[in-house]
């Protein structure tokens, strides 16, 4: 399981003492405009990340029905993407952070996208298991921390799945990518733009 500190201080923590700052975001892409609320102590609270943006203008349309699975749903940008190019699929937003929790669960009423499950990660059933799973990690968890949730997660892929990662360049998206490998989940290099790489890792 993926550890938390008990400072408070990360957006990876399950409980951010940040004190409440709401604000919004646009997410725009070709297919989808939202409005999504965000607040202090989530990732990347003031705009949707590009490595975010990157992935979801790059991937192809998720599975149209089954599990999928937003690994780190922050505020839900992902999740609510997944959701409304595949509005037949459950999509499970699971995150540690309890605060990004309930910000992708609101964002996903107000968007009308009733199929997207938002749950803390020790909250979703043990027996399910995703035909696709998207995600921009959380790198600077570090790398035993990050090891340990890619396995938790990757291994719950069903045998058709597929996972695609975004990680930046600078980050270790190259040394990721040789980890998974080794780890034996076959895994290349979907694309690569403005130094982030998006990674499709599928089942070993």
């Amino acid at each position: 399981m993926l550890r938390v500190s008990n400072t408070g201080a990360h957006y990876f923590d399950e409980r951010p003492r940040a004190e409440s700052r709401p604000g919004t975001v646009s997410l725009v892409l070709p297919d989808l405009h939202l409005q999504l609320e965000t607040d202090r102590g989530v990732f990347s609270p003031d705009k949707v990340d590009l490595g975010t943006r990157i992935l979801l203008e790059s991937v192809p349309a998720p599975p149209a029905e089954g599990d999928l699975l937003d690994l780190g749903c922050g505020y839900g940008p992902i999740a609510l993407t997944m959701a409304s190019r595949s509005p037949a699929a459950t999509v499970w937003a699971v995150d540690v952070n309890r605060r990004s929790v309930e910000l992708t669960a609101r964002n996903a009423a107000r968007a009308a996208l009733d199929k997207v499950r938002s749950a803390h990660v020790d909250e979703v059933p043990p027996d399910l298991r995703f035909r696709a799973i998207w995600s921009n990690p959380a790198i600077r968890i570090g790398k035993p921390a990050l090891h340990e949730m890619l396995t938790r997660w990757l291994d719950r892929l069903t045998p058709d799945g597929v996972a695609y990662l975004v990680v930046q360049k600078h980050l270790g998206s190259d040394s990721l990518q040789r980890w998974l490998a080794d780890q034996g989940w076959p895994t290349t290099r979907h694309t690569s733009r403005a130094a982030y790489r998006i990674l499709k890792v599928t089942p070993r």
